[in-house]
């Protein structure tokens, strides 16, 4: 029992073959960066620092230097996992009313992700500097090289990012991104056409001689103020803000799973959510309906719940009691999995009590999605999977330094009570840290040996995709690829969204029959999904087809 968008490409999956190490990751060029470290004898955390710092240049519309992320780590030697926390912090001028306009009601969310205020201090940088300090092998400023030279000499623009520039987003029309993605002769970037950024290779020379520091401090900190302060609605971010950052390292929250035991981050990560998802399957017949009507109902049901409670009760836990031993509590993991009955309840799933939690105010957070994942494995058996944001598509469309800035404090719910006065537990407040769905978790046998790591960025979606995938490897006994090429469903509330072309008539017809309606055009960033899992003959790993990432070894 447990209790702790484009058209899609092919993935190429590296053969169950691989027992030097492994990259998963959604751009070719920032997996070969990777597997360039790996060969140089670095471990799984030296090559996340180089994956990062790359796709950061070749995938700006979903991470970058600018933003945040979650980091979950296995120490092949200790089998002990570490979770890092690199999400970005409100200013401490940040009040519960941040995005509330001049009339006193919440802000248009376009408005709001465009406006300096939707800017945190970024926190990933610091995260993989910690993280490398403590199971790094090579120097960090080693680790930058084919990041710098990409940015110095140009790289081939990919497919997602110049869609994305040549997108209705509103961030692609901002002044900055505008500059950045337009040609001498006035046309956007095509896909193939060579991008340099040499303020980029600046920056990141700069972090490779510095440390976080030379984000977190002097000129370019400076230049990250000035910007979040231009325009009519000004951020109100501070050098000392930048300076105070520290990203946290804690251990793993793990709990059993049938045979298995699954470690992601806690709180205000959405792993406790994740957990709480695969408790509610546990108690269920999920097993024995490998992607049949069943299984999907099953699994459909348990994903309302979960959001359910996720969007009641997780917050950032240095502010608000999050009450992640109740959630997890087996009675009350079962007694949610009581409430799935024969056939969908038209209505929503109301939030449960679990022991711990207080009054709280109906989630009004509402989540874009410019996010990315990877995992990595090293010679040794450490791994990586880790999750990566600068929340919307190019951020806030805001550029210092050759790279975006964040809009990551529109994470927090714009409305931060109700009209009794109930609280939402993803309220702004100042220093803290916004709920994120993003949840990368890593999967043990109950010897503490390393299974498989998975997770994907999406959105709110994210939470349904990571779970669709360790139910089709852990459940469904599929390989990691052939979970991550399932058909994604996403369910909360009274909504069943979903990947409609990609679910045969039969089990269409058959969910309808159980009150399931299934729609597309959700609009939801797509699933990222990618994965490293252990065979009898050595690593696979595995990349979601609707990316463009691949799978490799060095």
């Amino acid at each position: 029992m447990l209790s702790a968008c484009a058209t899609p490409q092919a993935a190429v999956s590296q053969p169950a073959a691989a027992s030097t190490g492994m990259v998963a990751a959604a751009n070719p060029m920032a997996v070969e960066a990777g597997l360039k470290v790996l060969r140089a004898g670095g471990t799984a955390v030296d090559a996340a620092v180089a994956v990062q710092a790359t796709l950061g240049l070749v995938e700006p519309q979903s991470s970058g230097l600018g933003g945040g992320a979650f980091l979950t780590y296995y120490d092949a030697k200790t089998k002990k996992v570490t979770t890092y926390n690199g999400r970005e912090t409100a200013p401490m001028a940040a009040t519960p009313e941040l995005f509330y306009g001049a009339d006193g009601k919440p802000l248009n969310k376009g408005a709001a992700i465009l406006s300096g205020r939707s800017t945190g201090v970024p926190g990933a940088v610091a995260m993989l500097s910690l993280a490398q300090s403590q199971h790094g092998k090579l120097a960090w400023k080693d680790l930058f090289g084919e990041a710098e030279q990409l940015a110095d000499r140009g790289f081939p623009a990919p497919r997602r990012m110049a869609a994305a520039a040549s997108s209705r987003a509103g961030q692609a029309a901002t002044r900055d991104a505008v500059t950045y993605f337009t040609k001498a002769d006035g046309t956007k970037i095509q896909p193939g056409d060579i991008v340099r950024n040499p303020a980029y290779a600046a920056t990141v020379r700069k972090i490779a001689a510095e440390g976080p520091k030379a984000l977190l401090e002097g000129p370019i900190a400076e230049a990250i103020v000035a910007k979040v302060r231009e325009g009519d609605m000004p951020g109100s971010l501070t050098l000392a803000d930048l300076k105070a950052y520290r990203p946290k390292a804690e251990a793993g929250l793990c709990r059993p799973y049938r045979t298995y035991i699954v470690c992601v981050p806690g709180a205000p990560s959405s792993g406790p959510a994740v957990l709480l998802g695969l408790g509610i399957l546990e108690n269920t017949a999920i097993g024995k309906h490998p992607n049949d009507v069943e299984g999907w109902y099953l699994f459909s049901q348990a994903s309302r719940l979960m959001y359910a409670d996720r969007d009641r009760y997780i917050g950032d836990p240095d502010f608000i009691d999050v009450p992640v031993k109740g959630l997890l509590d087996p009675a009350y993991v079962a007694a949610r999995a009581k409430l799935i009955g024969p056939n969908a309840d038209p209505a929503p799933p109301a939030p449960g009590n679990p022991e711990g939690a207080g009054p709280r105010a109906p989630d009004r957070t509402q989540e874009p999605g410019g996010t990315t994942h990877f995992a990595i494995v090293d010679r040794w058996g450490n791994a990586v999977s880790m999750t990566a944001t600068v929340e919307s598509t190019f951020g806030s469309g805001r550029m210092v330094g050759g790279f975006f800035l964040n809009n990551q404090l529109t994470d927090f719910s714009f409305a931060p009570r109700e009209r009794d006065g109930a609280p939402a537990a993803n309220a702004v407040g100042p220093g803290k840290r916004p709920r994120s769905s993003m949840a990368p978790a890593i999967v043990l046998d109950r010897n503490y040996r390393f299974v498989a790591a998975v997770g994907s960025p999406g959105g709110p979606s994210i939470l349904a995709y990571n779970l669709k995938a360790l139910v089709g490897v852990l459940d469904w006994k599929m390989t990691m690829q052939e979970a991550i090429n399932l058909p994604n469903l996403i369910s909360g509330g009274t909504f069943y969204a979903a990947e409609t072309t990609k679910f045969s008539p039969e089990l269409t017809a058959g969910l309808e029959a159980r009150g399931i309606k299934m729609t597309s055009g959700f609009g939801a960033e797509g699933s990222g999904l990618h994965g490293i899992e252990v065979t009898p003959q050595g690593l696979r790993g595995a990349a979601d087809p609707r990316r463009e990432g691949v799978a490799k070894a060095p």
